[in-house]
């Protein structure tokens, strides 16, 4: 029986995009089948993509290699150089477009109108054309020619204050929010619904992708709590944030951590008998316990007095037999030898 397909064989992708959200996202599109072109300006001009630089190592230069990070996002893709800036650099971005059903950008709005690259142009290329732009806040409105970055866009939609101790202090994490989930998945996203729509159309479409305003619409459940009780909800106190004891993470005796999700009371009250503590069972959010209040965080500390007793390997090898989402905070150095990704 022969193997099916790539979903996407046979589409065709332009990508303009540099450094991590567009990129990753036409990464995607290439493991599943599409052939993508990334157009880079010519690189001995300094006109390629950023990321080529980013953390490249001196083996990299040594040997005439981008970084490991161009690399990854990259190698699946077929580069060539085009200067856009030039007539005829243009004219072979429109022969490219003219059997493309994507392109994918991320310029600061209104550079390509100003190259003769803007929408009108590129359908009269190819009306069957779906044409993505990814911005930091959108191609309209009064933020549009604003520069930023992962930690601006999750800024203003309110995520990075969420992410935060009970005292407030705020933690930024090694985690591009706004540039994976409101940059590359998002245009995946779009970029997949207007396909659709333009092979059923015959009619090409534009996707404006601004990731400021996409990872505030995925922000819901702290937005439902805002909703629902009026009040913003208070980092480390909340019922998802720390301030429920079923749901967080613990110190170990070793400095490692577990992070605990018994949201559900069934998965709670399997952890409090796996530890000895069965009388803890009926203290649960689910039961009345009201997440933040002095009881909540009381039981919270005398949980964590439990944890810091043993090892983190130790309670994970406990939890292994337990049915009650509990799993060790793994490092990244970690990974590739646990038995899930093996």
């Amino acid at each position: 029986m022969s193997a099916e397909a790539p979903p996407l064989e046979g589409v065709r992708v332009v990508d303009l995009t540099r450094l991590l959200p567009g990129p990753l996202a036409t990464r995607h599109l290439a493991e599943w089948g599409a052939t993508v072109i990334k157009v880079e300006g010519p690189l001995e001009a300094g006109q390629g993509d950023g990321a080529r630089e980013l953390w490249r190592t001196d083996a990299d230069r040594a040997a005439g290699a981008p970084s490991r990070m161009f690399t990854a996002l990259n190698a699946a893709k077929q580069l060539v150089q085009i200067d856009l800036r030039e007539a005829a650099g243009r004219d072979e971005l429109l022969a490219l477009v003219r059997d493309a059903d994507l392109l994918v950008e991320g310029f600061r709005p209104g550079v390509m109108a100003r190259l003769g690259l803007g929408l009108d142009a590129l359908h009269a290329a190819n009306p069957r054309l779906v044409v993505g732009a990814i911005s930091g806040y959108g191609q309209h409105g009064p933020w549009s020619q604003r520069a930023g970055h992962d930690i601006n866009y999750i800024a203003m939609a309110g995520v990075l204050g969420q992410i935060a101790t009970p005292e407030g202090e705020l933690a930024v994490p090694n985690f591009q929010i706004g540039d994976l989930l409101g940059g590359a998945q998002a245009a995946v996203s779009g970029l997949l619904a207007a396909l659709l729509a333009a092979q059923r159309s015959g009619r090409g479409r534009f996707v404006d992708v601004s990731m400021t305003h996409e990872v505030r619409r995925h922000h819901v459940l702290a937005r439902v709590a805002l909703e629902t009780t009026g009040r913003v909800p208070e980092p480390g106190r909340d019922l998802l944030s720390g301030g429920a004891p079923c749901y967080g993470v613990y110190r170990c005796a070793d400095g490692r951590w577990l992070a605990v999700g018994a949201l559900e009371a069934k998965f709670w009250h399997a952890l409090c008998e796996s530890i000895g503590r069965p009388e803890w069972a009926a203290q649960h959010w689910s039961r009345g316990l009201v997440p933040g209040s002095d009881a909540s965080m009381a039981l919270r500390a005398a949980l964590a007095a439990v944890f810091a007793t043993r090892p983190m390997a130790a309670w994970a090898a406990h939890f292994d037999a337990v049915d009650a989402c509990v799993t060790p905070v793994l490092r990244l150095d970690e990974l590739d030898r646990h038995p899930l990704f093996a």
